[in-house]
């Protein structure tokens, strides 16, 4: 049985969810959220006490494992409408920054030429140094793919560490090669 599915999601004031034939909206300050729901899960919103339930009418393994997705997933509508998500990436190597270029975020991390890459939709980049890059928006999935679209520009190497990592993010270090006699 699902241990996360079992619990509440409280609605911040100002955000506001209905529930229509196999979807879910999520409205908020920052924006309005949409989200495919399966018939087998049964999605409610207590008006009363400013929770929303998510509940499966029969108790299979099957549904289980759906039962707790579909309620993280209405609890990061309900977190990105309200408070929205950021992920920061460092840059680490000698002459390798970014930049943005108008709307374009612009990455030198030591190819023949600059890496132009496009964000999509709804989705704020912000270079804060040189070697420092913030991705923000509503949609977790969307910021966290887009994070990754940039990281793996230029994955961070075992030997020197040098590369694009997520802020905090630990690389584990192999050694070099020692000198042969």
């Amino acid at each position: 049985m699902s241990r996360i599915g079992k619990k509440p999601i409280a609605l911040p004031s100002g955000v506001d969810v209905k529930i229509g034939t196999g979807t879910v909206v999520v409205t908020g300050p920052k924006g309005t959220l949409s989200q495919a729901v399966e018939s087998s899960v049964i999605i409610t919103v207590d008006a009363a006490t400013k929770e929303v339930a998510v509940t499966v009418p029969v108790e299979q393994k099957s549904l289980w494992s759906k039962w707790g997705l579909y309620r993280q997933l209405v609890s990061n509508m309900v977190e990105g409408v309200s408070k929205g998500f950021k992920k920061t990436l460092e840059i680490e190597g000698v002459g390798y920054r970014a930049e943005m270029k108008g709307k374009y975020l612009m990455v030198s991390v030591g190819y023949s030429h600059p890496i132009l890459y496009v964000p999509p939709q709804g989705i704020a980049i912000v270079v804060e140094s040189t070697t420092k890059v913030s991705v923000s928006g509503i949609d977790k999935q969307i910021v966290g793919q887009v994070a990754a679209e940039i990281r793996s520009m230029r994955a961070p190497e075992p030997y020197k560490g040098k590369g694009i990592r997520y802020e905090g993010e630990r690389i584990l270090r192999k050694a070099g090669k020692t000198g042969a006699k």
